[in-house]
């Protein structure tokens, strides 16, 4: 299978620079993932599609402003530094731009009450830190980390603009565990009301925490697919969700999950217990068609990029035909593309 099967032309124009006037207020394209029939609804629609033989699982993680800007201690100089992964207290994998002016022991200072100390290069490009803080550690990046956004959002709006902005909205309502850097972009579209609608209307609910890394949207560059391998992102499932899916199966209900870090969490639960279980673990799950599905029924996701394993995944829950036909559709229908865009309710 090639990966340029899975590439298409989306005009610039469609690319989400902002997130929508009110979360639910987003498009919804709604499509049948058998016979690939489609409808053009809004978000907050997703109270009349859903019902109480539906249950919804939803990714609670937390985006952590992981941007950091700072200047190396001995010279001044500006360095930027993305954190990507916390590897063991208080080391951190991390992207460091510019890369070629840091060595090991090179010491940068964000703020009164925050360093970093470079401690060596991994083979992958990324480096290794030592964060130097004192007290909770979460409270003193909020200080003086940005959120960090994907590199097709581009805004002419200072620092602090953006900050206000993004702190709310590139975050789920029901965000809670912090780890993320980047945000489960089809649970941006919840509010609270829509949930507490689903629920009165019989609707159960449940999460699981899956820390995004910025694997989950790199572009696949390996000419044939089946060379890529996922980036290791860790998750977790409660006891509490574990049990509402066991229940929901064995009463042949459908599991609906919202986005795809929910959909790889239990699907990679399954694939290692043979079952859904409470487990903390972790996934390199890669789900292109031809995969078959344990667990999830249907899904809520965003408008993916082209040659991704995001769009592979959605090929894989429906069909790669189904998929580009309804991508086009949406181009057709100015539909907004990628992390602040529209979304699509594939059942």
């Amino acid at each position: 299978m090639l990966v340029n099967e899975f590439d298409y032309n989306l005009p610039e124009e469609l690319i989400a620079q902002m997130p929508s006037a009110s979360r639910e207020l987003s498009k919804m394209l709604v499509m049948d993932k058998i016979s690939g029939d489609i409808e053009h609804k809004n978000f907050f629609d997703i109270t009349t599609y859903l019902t109480p033989n539906d249950v919804l699982i939803l990714n609670n993680t937390k985006v952590i402003p992981a941007r950091l800007i700072g200047q190396k201690q001995d010279t001044g100089a500006k360095i930027e530094v993305f954190l990507l992964k916390n590897t063991q207290e208080k080391l951190w994998e991390c992207l460091i731009k510019p890369a070629k002016r840091v060595k090991d022991g090179t010491i940068i200072q964000f703020s009164d009450k925050l360093q970093a100390q470079v401690v060596g290069r991994l083979d992958n490009a990324k480096i290794l830190v030592n964060l130097i803080y004192e007290g909770d550690f979460y409270k003193v990046l909020d200080t003086v980390g940005m959120t960090p956004l994907p590199p097709y959002i581009q805004r002419q709006m200072s620092d602090e603009e953006i900050k206000k902005l993004d702190d709310k909205r590139y975050q789920t309502v029901y965000a809670k565990t912090p780890g993320s850097v980047a945000a489960p972009t089809a649970g941006l579209h919840f509010t609270d009301n829509i949930l507490e609608s689903l629920k009165n209307k019989g609707v159960e609910v449940g999460f699981v925490t899956l820390n995004v890394g910025l694997g989950t949207f790199r572009p696949v560059k390996c000419e044939n697919i089946l060379e890529h391998k996922m980036d290791s992102e860790s998750f977790e499932i409660p006891q509490s969700t574990a049990d509402l899916i066991k229940k929901a199966k064995a009463e042949g209900k459908n599991i609906v999950a919202v986005g795809t870090t929910t959909v790889r969490t239990l699907e990679t639960a399954f694939t290692k217990h043979g079952c859904i279980t409470a487990c903390k673990d972790f996934s390199e799950l890669f789900i292109y068609p031809g995969y078959e599905f344990k667990v999830v029924d249907k899904l809520i996701t965003n408008f993916h990029l082209p040659k991704s394993t995001l769009l592979m995944l959605i090929s894989a829950l429906s069909s790669r035909k189904n998929v580009f036909c309804a991508y086009e559709k949406a181009i057709e229908q100015k539909y907004r593309f990628y992390s602040y865009g529209d979304c699509m309710f594939i059942q």
